[in-house]
C-alpha cells in the first residue's frame, strides 16, 4: 500500500489509548497514508454495537461526520464501537473499502474482510488472524527512540527494574490488596538485585491507588510516575532502559509490549484471573516469555514482535501485496 494517496487507510477507534495503539501500529506497518478518526455512538446504537440498527447516520455523535465518502481503500478499527464503524463503512462503500477489525467483535467475522483477535479469544474463521499478544509499534528503533528521549535514565544505578502498573478492567473492580502484594514483591526483588526501580502508572490506575504507589517506592532509587504532574510520561524510556520488567497481571497490552523488548518479563498473580486472561498468561509462560517475579532468568529473551508479521498476513489475505 506504499505510495497510496492521502487517506487511503482510515484508522477508527473509540479514542481509548489501548485501541488506538493497536490500530495505529498495524496501519503504520502497512502505509504512511493514514487518517485517524474517533467514533462515539449515541444510544441505543452504542448498546448493540457492532450489531446494526436502523438510522445508522443518527448513531454518530458529535465530530464523527467525517465518516463520509470518498471512502478509503482500507479501514482498520479496534474496539466494539469501531467495529460498528468498520462494518458500516464496508457496507456504505458497497465493499470497495476493505475492513479490518482488531479484537473479537463478538459477531460473525464474515461481516469484515479480516478480523485480528488474540489467540486467547479462541475466535476461529477463514478470515481470522490470531497473534499471541496485542499489536504494538515496539521494535529496536522504537526502543532506541525511548532511550534517547529519556537519556538521564542511563545514570540510574543498574540493574534497572521497570515496573508497569495497570488498573481496573471492564467487569472487575481494582483490588487494592493485590496492588499492595505486587509492590511488596517488587521491593523484595529490589532487595535481592539492587539497582533502581522505574515505575509508571497507566490511565487505568485508579486515582486512589496513586498515593500508595508513591509511598511504596519512595525510599528506592529511580523514578515513580503517576501522572502529568510528574513530567512527561516515561513509559518509552522505561521500556528502553529496563534490564527486566515487572507488569501487573491485568493488562494484555502492557504484558505484550514488555515482552516485545526482549528483556525478562515478570508478574505477580495473587487472585484468580478471568478465563481469557488466564489463557493469555499460560501462553506467554509456555513460550518462555513470562515468569514469576522471583524467577532467575537470562538477561535477554526472545522478543515478542508480531505486528510486522500480521501486517504481512493482512497484505496477503486482502491482496495488497
Amino acid at each position: 500500500m506504499n505510495g497510496l494517496p492521502a487517506n487511503s487507510c482510515w484508522v477508527v477507534t473509540d479514542g481509548a489509548a489501548g485501541n488506538r495503539r493497536q490500530a495505529l501500529a498495524l496501519a503504520e506497518a502497512l502505509t504512511p497514508a493514514i487518517r485517524e478518526l474517533a467514533v462515539e455512538l449515541r444510544a441505543p446504537w452504542s448498546w448493540f454495537a457492532p450489531r446494526l440498527l436502523p438510522g445508522a447516520r443518527m448513531a454518530l455523535g458529535r465530530g464523527d461526520n467525517a465518516l463520509l465518502p470518498p471512502w478509503p481503500q482500507l479501514v482498520i478499527g479496534c474496539g466494539r464501537q469501531a467495529a460498528w464503524a468498520t462494518r458500516q463503512i464496508r457496507r456504505w462503500s458497497a465493499g470497495r473499502t476493505l475492513a479490518v477489525q482488531i479484537l473479537d467483535p463478538r459477531l460473525d467475522p464474515s461481516h469484515w474482510d479480516l478480523v485480528i483477535a488474540p489467540r486467547h479469544d479462541q475466535l476461529q474463521g477463514d478470515n481470522v488472524l490470531s497473534p499471541l499478544g496485542s499489536l504494538n509499534p515496539i521494535d529496536d528503533a522504537w526502543l532506541e527512540d525511548g532511550r534517547g528521549a529519556f537519556a538521564a535514565f542511563a545514570n540510574l544505578p543498574g540493574p534497572r527494574l521497570g515496573v508497569l502498573i495497570g488498573g481496573e478492567r471492564h467487569g472487575g473492580p481494582f483490588d487494592a490488596n493485590a496492588l499492595d502484594a505486587f509492590t511488596a514483591a517488587v521491593r523484595s526483588r529490589h532487595v535481592n538485585d539492587g539497582g533502581s526501580v522505574l515505575v509508571v502508572a497507566s490511565r487505568r490506575t485508579p486515582a486512589a491507588a496513586l498515593p500508595r504507589l508513591r509511598e511504596a517506592f519512595a525510599a528506592l532509587p529511580g523514578v515513580v510516575w503517576t501522572g502529568s504532574a510528574d513530567g512527561a510520561n516515561p513509559y518509552p524510556g522505561i521500556l528502553g532502559w529496563a534490564d527486566r520488567l515487572v507488569v501487573t497481571p491485568d493488562s494484555v497490552n502492557m504484558l505484550s509490549e514488555a515482552c516485545a523488548t526482549g528483556r525478562p518479563v515478570h508478574t505477580v498473580v495473587t487472585t484468580p484471573l478471568p478465563e481469557k486472561l488466564e489463557r493469555f498468561h499460560a501462553e506467554l509462560r509456555s513460550a518462555g516469555l513470562l515468569h514469576d517475579i522471583g524467577a532467575h532468568t537470562p538477561e535477554r529473551q526472545r522478543p515478542l514482535r508480531e505486528t510486522a508479521t500480521i501486517a504481512g498476513e493482512v497484505r496477503r489475505h486482502l491482496g495488497l501485496l
